[in-house]
C-alpha cells in the first residue's frame, strides 16, 4: 500500500476536483450501465469502488477509475451471448467474465506486462474505438428518441434511425435534443462563473425538472434500488468453461488493459508530474477493483480518459481526488437517490451519443490519412470488420492486415522481430542502436532497457541509421514511453535518411533507395 506524505497533498484542491469530477461521473456511470445491458445502479459501484478502494493500492495519481464507454459494446455482447436472451441471467454471466477478466489482468500486472498495450497499433486501436463509438450511436439515437427498435444488428439500426425519428416520442425527443445541444455547445454559450459549471451536471438541473413537469413515464427514466445493499448482485459462474465466456473474458481484460495504459500515460503528459506513474501497479489496483466490483454486480473498470482529464483540468494534486469522487458518489446514491431517480434516460443516452461521435468523429480518419495512406487502410478495415463480426475479430483483422503491408513492403513477419537493440555509452548521453526493424517489439525491448538505465542519464539517442523500416506503432509508441520518464530527454536519429510513407512524423519509415 502507497504510504502518503499528508503535509504535500493540498486537500482543498483534491476535494473540489473530486466533486466536480463526480458531477460528471454520475451521469455518465448511470448511462454506461444502462446502455450495457446491467442495471443502472452498476455503474455506480465500479466508480465508488475505484475511488475509494483502489486510489490506495496503486492507482496512477492523476487517473479516475470507472466503467468506461469503450467497453459498452463487449459488455451487452456477453450480457446478449451468454445470458441468450435472458438478460438477467446474461447479466450475472457477465459480472462472472468481469471477476476472471480481473484476474487475467492481475497476472499481467504480476509479469509486468501493462506495457504492452503501448506497443499496440495505435491505428488499430483507434479503428476499435470508432467502430465502438459507431455501434454506440447504433444503440443510443433510438433511446435518446423514445422509440424502441426492431433490430439488434448495428447497421440495421443505424438504418432504422430515421424512421425513429419519424415516430419519435416528441417529449422524449425534444428532452435528448436538449441535452445534446447543452452538451456540445455549453462551453460556447455559457458567460463568467457559469463556465465552471460542468455541461453534464446543466444537462441534469433543465432535463429534470423538465421531464418532471412533462410527466413523462417511468419507465423513460432511471430506476435504482432501494439501498446500497440491495444493489449488490452475484457473478455466475456456470458458462466458465464455455468458448464464448473464455473469448469475452480476453476482450475484457486487454481491451481494459489497453484502455487504462493509455489513458495513464495520457495523463502523465497532461499533468507532466516529474515521477511517471507505475503502468503495472496501476493496471494492478485495477485488476483488484475489477475483481470486487464484478464480484458485487458493478461494470468492468478502468482508468478512464475523459473523467481523469477533467480531474486534471479541476487542479487535482493526488489520487486523494478520485477517494473524493467515489465518496461523493456513495453520498448521491445513499442520500439523493430519489432525485436521481427522475433523470430522464434520453439525458443520459444523449450523452453516449455525444462520446460515440466523438469516438468516431472524421477527424479520426482524417488523422489516420494523415499519417499516411496505410493507416488509413488499417483504420477503416478495422472499423468495417468490426461492425460486421465482432471486436476480437475486428482488432486480429486490422493486427494481421499490418503483418501483411510490412510483407509486401518486404519484411517478413519473422523480419518483424528481428531487431537487435545495443546501449552505447556516449560523453553528453546514452545511445540506442537499432539493426533490423523498428517496430513493436523493438519498442518494447527499449522500453524494457530504461527501466535499468543509469539514473543520472539525461538524454537518449535513438540511431535508427542501421534500420529497414520504422513503423508507426514504433514512433508514436517511443514517445508514449519516454513521457514516463520526464526527467529523460530524447533524439532521433537517422530518420531523416529515410522515406516518410505519410505526413506526421509518426508516420511509417523506410529506407530511401
Amino acid at each position: 500500500m502507497r504510504i502518503m506524505n499528508i503535509s504535500h497533498i493540498s486537500w482543498k484542491a483534491d476535494v473540489k476536483a473530486g466533486f466536480i469530477v463526480s458531477l460528471i461521473a454520475l451521469p455518465l456511470c448511470l448511462g454506461i450501465a444502462t446502455a450495457s445491458g446491467f442495471p443502472p445502479f452498476a455503474g455506480i459501484i465500479t466508480a465508488i469502488i475505484g475511488g475509494l478502494l483502489t486510489s490506495w493500492i496503486g492507482s496512477a495519481r492523476f487517473t479516475i477509475k470507472g466503467p468506461a464507454a469503450g467497453l459498452i459494446v463487449i459488455v451487452l455482447g456477453a450480457v446478449m451471448e451468454l445470458g441468450q436472451g435472458n438478460m438477467i441471467a446474461g447479466y450475472h454471466k457477465a459480472l462472472a467474465v468481469g471477476v476472471v477478466a480481473g484476474i487475467l489482468q492481475l497476472i499481467l500486472a504480476l509479469i509486468r506486462m501493462a506495457g504492452l498495450g503501448i506497443a499496440i497499433s495505435k491505428t488499430v486501436v483507434h479503428g476499435m474505438l470508432a467502430a465502438i463509438g459507431i455501434i454506440i450511436i447504433a444503440k443510443q439515437a433510438h433511446v435518446m428518441l423514445g422509440v424502441t427498435p426492431t433490430s439488434q444488428d448495428t447497421l440495421l439500426l443505424l438504418s432504422e434511425i430515421p424512421q425513429s425519428f419519424i415516430n419519435m416520442d416528441y417529449v422524449i425527443g425534444i428532452i435528448g435534443f436538449m441535452s445534446l445541444f447543452i452538451l456540445i455547445y455549453w462551453d460556447n454559450i455559457a458567460i463568467g462563473v457559469l463556465r465552471a459549471v460542468p455541461a453534464p451536471l446543466v444537462v441534469l438541473l433543465i432535463a429534470v425538472p423538465f421531464s418532471v413537469m412533462a410527466g413523462i413515464d417511468s419507465s423513460y427514466q432511471i430506476n435504482l434500488p432501494d439501498s446500497v445493499i440491495e444493489g449488490f448482485a452475484f457473478p455466475d459462474f456456470s458458462d466458465i468453461a464455455s468458448i464464448t465466456f473464455i473469448q469475452y473474458v480476453i476482450m475484457f481484460a486487454l481491451v481494459g488493459a489497453i484502455e487504462s495504459t493509455l489513458t495513464v500515460v495520457a495523463s502523465d503528459a497532461m499533468k507532466e508530474y516529474q515521477h511517471a506513474s507505475d503502468l503495472n501497479r496501476d493496471l494492478f489496483a485495477t485488476s483488484v477493483g475489477n475483481i470486487i466490483a464484478s464480484s458485487l454486480g458493478g461494470l468492468p473498470m478502468i482508468s478512464e480518459i475523459v473523467r481523469s482529464k477533467a480531474n486534471i483540468d479541476a487542479g487535482a494534486t493526488s489520487h486523494i481526488a478520485n477517494v473524493a469522487h467515489g465518496a461523493f458518489l456513495l453520498f448521491y446514491v445513499v442520500i439523493l437517490s430519489n432525485a436521481i431517480e427522475l433523470i430522464p434516460l434520453a439525458s443520459l443516452a444523449a450523452m453516449l451519443v455525444l462520446t460515440g461521435l466523438r469516438l468516431a468523429s472524421y477527424k479520426e480518419w482524417r488523422h489516420a490519412y494523415y499519417i499516411g495512406k496505410d493507416q488509413l487502410f488499417l483504420f477503416s478495415i478495422t472499423v468495417i470488420v468490426t461492425l460486421l463480426t465482432d471486436l476480437l475479430i475486428g482488432v486480429g483483422t486490422g493486427l494481421i492486415a499490418k503483418i501483411m503491408l510490412h510483407a509486401y513492403r518486404g519484411v517478413s513477419p519473422v523480419a518483424l522481430f528481428r531487431s537487435h537493440i545495443q546501449l552505447k555509452q556516449e560523453a553528453q548521453a546514452q545511445r540506442i542502436i537499432i539493426k533490423g526493424n523498428a517496430a513493436f517489439p523493438a519498442l518494447i525491448k527499449i522500453r524494457n532497457m530504461l527501466r535499468h538505465i543509469n539514473d543520472e542519464a539525461r538524454h537518449i539517442i535513438v540511431d535508427i541509421h542501421h534500420v529497414a523500416l520504422v513503423d508507426h506503432t514504433f514512433l508514436s509508441g517511443l514517445h508514449a514511453v519516454f513521457a514516463q520518464y520526464p526527467l529523460l530527454s530524447y533524439s532521433i536519429e537517422g530518420k531523416n535518411n529515410m522515406r516518410a510513407l505519410g505526413h506526421s512524423e509518426y508516420s511509417v519509415h523506410v529506407k530511401s533507395l
